[in-house]
């Protein structure tokens, strides 16, 4: 047997799908077994009417709502012991993707005595948690986005370092989730644009990722197909139920598709948060078409089959890169990272992190620093032309 047909394949966990499925949320901690849980959020949501439902829903719970975008380790450190002294048996994970890895990592943690570095997401570091160790979690995500309510890792910052580490293990898990798109129709349409963005770079990075793994192949697919269709409609008209649920839904498939891998987008994107304290799924947005054109010898025949799957005006790489440059514009995407105020300043340290981040390994072409480093300066700049010359 071809030894590429082999590979080790996980998939999600138990979701409750559908508008008003918050009002259920007693019972899917009552399911995981949580009496006492910490409900965990980012600061932007702790007056908001979703999260004093959730506390007067789920008795004996209590709030713990200092996390910021970019989590990091004083985030989850301060979580802890908000979860220690409290008493609580698990976690209520609420929000967008950095309240939900804040909140995974708080969990996962709970119990566990050896440093949270420890636990980083290389070779079998993770098989040095105890499992007893591990509380259970409920995801609410509120954006539709990272997808990290049906993740097995957290991304954390290391603030020493500025360098974001990936935790992970597969326990982390989170029992149930609540995907319920009413929560997400108060998200402004940048928001929208910038997390919708970031779930179909999930998708469209696990599809041109290398490696046998027909069941992500073909969850990154229906997800792009989903995003090309709704997310300009959730863009546009933040009320529309059926746009908010189909983009919930993508943006999980997302997560679900990229345990195959990621690419240079997320390779580079990720200490470009570090450094720059930008929005991830903004930054995403951003340098996808400056990675895409590198990769354009290796993605030829996966961008026809996105093209025609999303049944696209011109097929071909050059007809989904012009529909790529076309949506960017639509949703207000700016062309340049210098725009949403990175410089070039430390290009030589975000393409030496970028080479040594996981999701580099998971590009189409084998990339080093001083690939990734030209990339980074072709998207600060705004110019694509200046990427064909790196590949």
């Amino acid at each position: 047997m071809s030894t590429n047909l082999r590979g080790n394949w996980n998939y999600p966990t138990t979701i409750w799908a559908g508008p008003g499925r918050i009002a259920e949320l007693a019972a899917a901690c009552t399911r995981a077994g949580m009496k006492r849980p910490l409900i965990v959020t980012d600061e932007g949501l702790i007056g908001a009417p979703m999260i004093k439902q959730a506390l007067a829903a789920v008795k004996d719970s209590a709030l713990f709502g200092a996390v910021r975008g970019n989590p990091a380790l004083s985030h989850v450190e301060a979580g802890l012991h908000a979860y220690r002294s409290g008493g609580h048996d698990g976690v209520v994970a609420f929000g967008g993707g950095s309240a939900l890895d804040a909140g995974k990592v708080v969990a996962f943690m709970s119990g566990q005595t050896r440093p949270l570095w420890d636990f980083e997401d290389i070779g079998d570091w993770w098989t040095r948690a105890d499992p007893a160790g591990i509380a259970p979690v409920v995801a609410v995500p509120t954006t539709a986005g990272t997808g990290s309510e049906v993740g097995r890792a957290g991304v954390i910052l290391n603030e020493e370092t500025h360098q974001k580490k990936i935790i992970f293990h597969p326990q982390m898990m989170p029992r149930i989730v609540i995907s319920d798109p009413e929560l997400t129709v108060g998200l402004p349409p940048g928001v929208t644009a910038a997390t919708g963005i970031d779930a179909f770079v999930h998708c469209f990075e696990a599809f041109c990722a290398p490696g046998f793994h027909p069941l992500a192949d073909g969850v990154a697919l229906e997800g792009m197909r989903l995003i090309h269709r709704f997310l300009p409609r959730a863009y546009a008209d933040g009320k529309n139920i059926e746009a908010r649920a189909q983009m919930l839904a993508a943006a999980s498939m997302g997560a679900t598709a990229f345990q195959k891998g990621l690419g240079g987008v997320h390779a580079i994107a990720h200490p470009v948060g570090s450094w720059f304290n930008t929005h991830h799924g903004l930054t995403n947005a951003v340098i996808l078409p400056y990675v895409m054109i590198f990769n354009r010898r290796a993605i030829a025949d996966k961008a026809d089959i996105i093209a025609r799957v999303l049944d696209l005006p011109a097929h071909g790489f050059d007809g989904f890169l012009a529909w790529v440059l076309d949506m960017r514009r639509e949703l207000g995407i700016p062309h340049s990272l210098a725009a949403i105020g990175v410089s070039a300043d430390k290009a030589a340290i975000i393409g030496r992190e970028a080479a040594i981040d996981p999701s580099a390994g998971g590009n189409p072409i084998p990339v080093d620093a001083a690939q990734l480093e030209h990339i980074f300066r072709a998207a600060v700049a705004g110019r694509l032309e200046a990427v064909d010359s790196a590949a």
